[in-house]
């Protein structure tokens, strides 16, 4: 079938789905081979989504150092402003209840998650319990500035998960000489 779309001819093969992204946007407004076959078009855009699976699939391990203390300090924009907002129209000052330094390791953990999330690609994020009280270590208010951790993209064996990738953080062994100017690193594991 040969339809026409912004002046330019698209040939869509009913045997073999197409699949609308950046990479296929290309071959899709190319003029259609006439002496291809169609088992020939589907082997192409087969080795195409090979190319383009996600990086997000496989299982890695990697090493980050999370600066929790930008993440943790002070309020968020919306709820500074509402304080202040508050402050100026009561002539009062209000204390600000979600910036509470009572909340701080919680939070860290929280973070961390989202880190995790941003960092891997998936939704189930699993801390560990060294990582846990390594946090917690200090108090509920005195969180560490900086933690070491090293992240592991794993299968999920659950049949009845949602996800079949989760993602493993734990803490990583703290340099001599610091934690501050170190990058990512990738963990080679031999399993």
């Amino acid at each position: 079938m040969v339809q026409t779309l912004l002046g330019h001819t698209i040939r869509v093969l009913p045997s073999c789905p197409i699949l609308l992204n950046s990479t296929f946007a290309s071959s899709l407004f190319r003029p259609p081979n006439p002496t291809a076959g169609i088992a020939e078009e589907c082997a192409k855009r087969a080795k195409m989504v090979d190319k383009t699976k996600g990086r997000k699939e496989e299982v890695v391990t990697r090493e980050y150092t999370i600066n929790l203390h930008k993440r943790l300090h002070g309020c968020c924009m919306e709820n500074l402003l509402g304080c202040l907002s508050n402050c100026v129209i009561r002539l009062k000052k209000q204390p600000c209840t979600v910036c509470t330094f009572k909340k701080k390791a919680p939070k860290a953990i929280k973070e961390i998650r989202k880190f995790a999330q941003n960092a891997m690609g998936t939704k189930d994020v699993r801390v560990d319990v060294k990582l846990n009280k390594y946090v917690w270590s200090r108090g509920i208010r005195s969180v560490p500035r900086r933690v070491r951790v090293r992240i592991a993209r794993k299968r999920n064996d659950d049949e009845d998960a949602k996800e079949e990738l989760y993602s493993l953080v734990t803490v990583a062994e703290i340099p001599t000489e610091g934690l501050k100017g170190l990058g990512t690193k990738v963990i080679e594991e031999d399993d």
